[in-house]
């Protein structure tokens, strides 16, 4: 682990009694990031935030806060801020005593309260509802609450467990928004977790793409989008035509597939993206099997001697329909090439 690391994790192992959900784990994470931990349900994305929170104690391992071991610190003496997926806010008290509780319980009050409640509702844009109730709010401005509470405390560190889920699509991009505001404004150091790789892709600094409890990849969104590590990544992030290399060749299920040129020599697999084939011409033939229009591009199902390929087209080319026969391609030089094929 890194010395300069804001936060740590070494050999972090955690467990449900006999179960072990994450092993061995190493992280750093930097001051002022904003990281996200990416991946499918039981990956061990929620476990490991949870034991940053103080909420699980390790089987083993280490973790760090500014190079302070905390690993046994009590969760409320951690300085670890911890915003739920279900807001958890009290429905019989105002937005502004809702805000104040973590203070109160503090033994802060008076001028000071009133300035740093005060302050957390203005960082979030929620001032002029501070005598409201939650059911009087929308769910977007629900969870800004329940952030504010979260930044009033200051903590050095603030966790947030899928916190755009249950936004319908146009609050999730004003919160996405308003989360990159909240953190650039403050610098808090921020760690989120999402099985939605959209939005781990636009908010986040740094992504921690995990998978049975371990780590598959770190990197930046761009890293992860453009040039996954693994089968694993490439098929989470949107990669849908997926083939191993073995032997030297490209490898479908009914067998090799030669492509015009040689592979790389240090890839476990390719994978491109369904708008990475050429579709139209090229040395293979497909039938397509269904079509769909998504407003801006047409993507097809094509049955092929590889199996099931999936092709997307700009809307403004000619549609195929079911049954007709096309040619397409898989050209090398665009694939994304796996340095594992898991």
């Amino acid at each position: 682990m890194s010395d300069s690391a804001f936060l740590s994790l070494e050999k972090l192992t955690l467990a449900y009694g006999d179960t072990v959900a994450v092993k061995d784990l190493d992280l750093s994470i930097q001051k002022g990031e904003l990281v996200a931990f990416l991946g499918p349900s039981g990956c061990g994305k929620t476990t490991t935030m949870r034991s940053i929170a103080g909420l699980l104690k390790p089987k083993s391992g280490r973790i760090r806060l500014e190079g302070a071991d905390i690993t046994h610190v009590s969760a409320n003496k951690r300085s670890v801020g911890l915003v739920f997926q279900s807001y958890a806010l009290f429905p019989h008290l105002t937005v502004f005593e809702n805000v104040a509780f973590g203070l109160r319980l503090k033994g802060i009050s008076g001028a000071e309260l009133e300035v740093r409640v005060v302050s957390g509702l203005n960082s979030v844009g929620l001032t002029k509802f501070a005598n409201r109730k939650p059911a009087e709010l929308s769910g977007g401005q629900q969870q800004r609450v329940a952030l504010a509470r979260s930044m009033v405390m200051e903590p050095k560190v603030l966790l947030l467990d899928e916190p755009l889920s249950n936004l319908d699509a146009r609050l999730r991009l004003e919160m996405r928004t308003e989360l990159q505001r909240v953190q650039r404004d403050t610098g808090v150091t921020m760690i989120f977790v999402t099985h939605d790789q959209g939005e781990a892709l636009s908010l986040a600094d740094r992504i921690v793409v995990m998978l049975n409890g371990a780590i598959e990849q770190i990197g930046t969104p761009e890293d992860i989008y453009n040039s996954p590590a693994s089968a694993f990544v490439a098929d989470f992030v949107g990669f849908e035509n997926i083939f191993p290399i073995e032997n030297g060749r490209l490898r479908a299920g009914n067998g090799p597939i030669e492509l015009a040129g040689p592979l790389p020599h240090d890839a476990a697999g390719l994978a491109w993206r369904p708008r990475m084939l050429t579709l139209g011409s090229g040395p293979f033939q497909g039938t397509v099997r269904g079509a769909s229009f998504s407003g801006s591009a047409r993507e097809y199902l094509l049955d092929t001697p590889f199996g099931t390929l999936k092709a997307e087209v700009d809307a403004a080319l000619p549609a195929h329909c079911a049954g007709a026969a096309l040619a397409f391609d898989l050209p090398i030089e665009k694939a994304a090439k796996l340095k594992r094929f898991n």
